[in-house]
């Protein structure tokens, strides 16, 4: 392969929902090219892009695969994504790599889900987004419908190139109105016979025509000056005036195609390499201190590693785009991202499993390498005098959570060794070893999405492992004030252990400070701050601990034991075992003796006092508030609305987003464990979904009462 430069390079993402046929396009597209001599399909389980045993075994798309063409004199990087959901996270990569995004949609459906999300993503990184219209051959099919869609969700910016004659089984002819030419097949697809435009089409196609060059002069001066003055552009203008309507994000232009007989699919890679925006046309990168990288070959060479892929008989393998200058093999680099130094012994350009071996790749170019000793997604590597280091990619919240075990429980290191790996392969299953829960749980995208590492874990690795409910995180607070004093005296000979503490515990509030007068059983107690130490604690909330001892009741020195049995008891609450958070303790009185007392003494006094008192204060469990955001079809609102009601859920708002409702609400996260697969089942996988934390809100009494009951239970077995 000859050596490319940013100009003559176009970096594509292949987006769209679960079975608009990605897949199959990238196959025609590769055939196209002569990549490959004969197209696979996805039922054999043979094509290029789904090579993981995964993938052939479900028969859709897991990771994204990276796919280099040589076409007319000029480089298509293809990345081909995932379509479900459950596997978003090679998209985002993608997307952050690529310099457009070609969204395929399915004929038969039009903009589905699938293709919101997609777009929404290209949408949020100001990517240029082209739609092809796909599967026209399909008895269901229906162009005209489709294109609606896209014009009702994304407006006039979409704009056709192409439309075909008839949809459905009958397909076999489109109008190109940039060339103003008929493309006709054959039944079985191969190349076109191009013909003129039938008299019958010629107005439709004209006014089409008419239409695309108005939008194409719109983005440039110099076009729209020639387009006023003679009314009109050449075919070299409109694809000048395209490009530049891309870049900005100001048109969406439209194409049509046929993967699956692979008709349309040669005309479409034309355009690609005419009117997809060149590597150094675009938006040039930010480094994380927000410095722009000029997307130079005479600039200092700076690598970006996206992806890491752990393939049979190889290895590690990392994708990388290049950033700026010019890559070899034999290059010595410093990643800057974990200090240490590394050598590019094998360059590749890739399609799938086939990969070429190049002696260098230039800036805005992709290609992968093997055999890097400690580099990972995300890390940077730079060549001398470069310091260069370009953010983590950042990806959705996740919205699924199990917690995984090992069958065997000697395998339990093997297994966290096997799940870090496959978080460096997918960056959305991620891994948590919960002290707190005493569960190692794996959250991800997904129902689909943990099912596939489970395969993986169970056919690839042998791992037999099993997914169980996963603990909620609880909390418990208290709600008033409340008094105890416990005393630690313990005598054995020689030296003992003595400690006596009294205290008070209330509620923090925010903007409610400390009285200095508290009432119990009609006895008052007057304290006075003489010191505080907050404490922010990890899991949330804080403990403040307040010095209020007068005449030396309790010796300085021991303060700090007070303050770790204090810590002790809000890392195992009373109620359910649960952390403890906003608590105010007020340590007013004690005592010491003279030769008994010490540290221990002091800290299990406190830990005693502190419980009882916690007991005493109406203790209430806490439980994780999410916020949820749905986006549905319309006619499904009432069934969703209706099932997070059912959860617990409380509807915080409605609105419209581009053709879809989108439901705003708040959710328990014990409610959330299953929602994924019932929100695909009410939907027909036509909604998707997002959360993020909210906080902490009390559980009612009732769901109190049965975990306390439960805890009880547990400790007595």
């Amino acid at each position: 392969m000859k050596e490319y430069h940013a100009h003559d390079i176009r970096n594509i993402s292949l987006l769209g929902g679960s079975g608009s046929g990605k897949t199959t396009l990238a196959e025609s597209m590769l055939f196209e090219s002569g990549v490959i001599k004969r197209r696979g399909t996805i039922q054999q389980g043979n094509t290029v892009s789904d090579y993981f045993p995964v993938e052939k075994e479900y028969g859709y798309s897991v990771f994204s695969t990276v796919l280099s063409i040589e076409w007319l004199n000029k480089k298509l990087n293809i990345i081909d994504c995932p379509g479900s959901d459950d596997f978003v996270g090679g998209t985002v990569t993608s997307l952050n790599v690529t310099d457009l995004g070609l969204i395929i949609v399915n004929a038969q459906q039009g903009v589905e889900v699938g293709t919101q999300n997609h777009f929404r993503i290209a949408d949020n990184l100001k990517k240029p987004v082209i739609f092809a219209i796909n599967q026209i051959d399909h008895e269901k099919a229906d162009f005209e419908r489709a294109l609606e869609s896209i014009k009702e969700v994304y407006g006039a910016k979409a704009i056709e190139l192409q439309y075909p004659l008839v949809s459905g089984p009958g397909f076999n002819a489109m109008i190109d109105v940039l060339k103003m030419k008929m493309y006709k097949w054959k039944a079985e697809g191969g190349a076109p016979e191009i013909t003129d435009i039938p008299a019958a089409e010629l107005d439709k196609a004209q006014s089409l025509r008419d239409a695309l060059i108005e939008a194409a002069a719109e983005n440039d001066e110099t076009l729209l000056d020639k387009y006023l003055e003679a009314g009109t552009l050449d075919e070299a203008e409109m694809y000048d005036g395209i490009r530049k309507g891309l870049i900005s994000c100001g048109m969406y232009p439209v194409v049509c195609v046929c993967g699956g007989k692979d008709m349309g699919v040669h005309r479409l890679m034309q355009l690609l390499g005419e009117i997809a925006p060149a590597a150094d046309e675009v938006a040039k990168p930010l480094t994380e201190d927000g410095k722009e990288v000029p997307m130079d070959d005479k600039g200092a060479t700076s690598l970006y590693i996206f992806k890491t892929s752990v393939e049979p008989h190889i290895g590690d393998v990392q994708y990388f785009r290049v950033m700026n200058g010019i890559v070899h093999n034999g290059d010595d680099l410093q990643n800057v991202s974990r200090n240490t130094k590394e050598r590019i012994s094998q360059l590749y350009q890739t399609a799938g499993t086939a990969r070429s071996q190049v002696d260098s790749l230039c800036a805005g170019d992709i290609g992968c390498t093997v055999k890097l000793k400690d580099t990972r997604t995300g890390n940077t590597l730079n060549g001398k005098d470069c310091d260069y280091s370009f953010p983590a990619i950042q990806y959705p919240a996740p919205k699924y959570r199990r917690a995984i075990k090992p069958l065997t429980e000697s395998d339990a290191e093997k297994l966290s060794s096997l799940l870090t790996r496959m978080h460096e392969e997918d960056p959305t299953w991620i891994i948590e070893q919960s002290k707190e829960l005493k569960q190692t749980i794996i959250h991800g995208q997904g129902e689909w999405h943990l099912r596939t590492l489970k395969w993986r874990l169970e056919n690839n690795d042998k791992m037999m492992v099993e997914f169980l409910e996963p603990r909620i995180p609880y909390r418990e607070t208290i709600t008033k004030a409340a008094r105890a004093d416990y005393r630690h005296k313990k005598q054995s000979g020689g030296a003992g252990q003595f400690g006596e503490v009294h205290l008070i515990v209330e509620p923090i509030q925010e903007g409610v400070p400390m009285k200095e007068v508290y009432k119990f059983n009609n006895q008052e107690f007057k304290v006075q701050a003489r010191a505080v130490d907050t404490v922010d604690l990890e899991w949330g909330g804080k403990l403040e601990m307040v010095n209020s001892i007068v005449g030396g009741a309790i010796d300085a020195r021991f303060m700090p034991a007070i303050m770790k049995g204090l810590m002790d008891r809000m890392e195992q609450g009373p109620l359910t075992g649960s952390y403890a958070r906003d608590v105010r303790v007020i340590v007013y009185d004690g005592k010491m003796h003279p030769v008994d007392s010490n540290e221990i003494s002091f800290r299990i006094a406190a830990r005693m006092a502190f419980a009882e008192a916690f007991r005493n204060a109406g203790p209430k469990v806490l439980e994780p508030i999410y916020d949820i955001e749905v986006l549905t079809p319309g006619d499904k609102m009432g069934d969703v609305m209706s099932d997070l009601q059912g959860r617990r859920a409380i509807i915080m708002g409605m609105e419209s987003q581009k053709g879809q409702e989108c439901l705003k609400a708040k959710i328990p996260l014990k409610e959330v464990s299953s929602y994924s697969t019932t929100l695909s089942s009410l939907t027909g996988g036509r909604a998707s979904f997002s959360l993020k934390p909210a906080g902490y809100e009390l559980v009612p009494s009732d769901i109190q009462d049965a975990l306390i009951k439960a805890h009880e239970a547990e400790k007595e077995e």
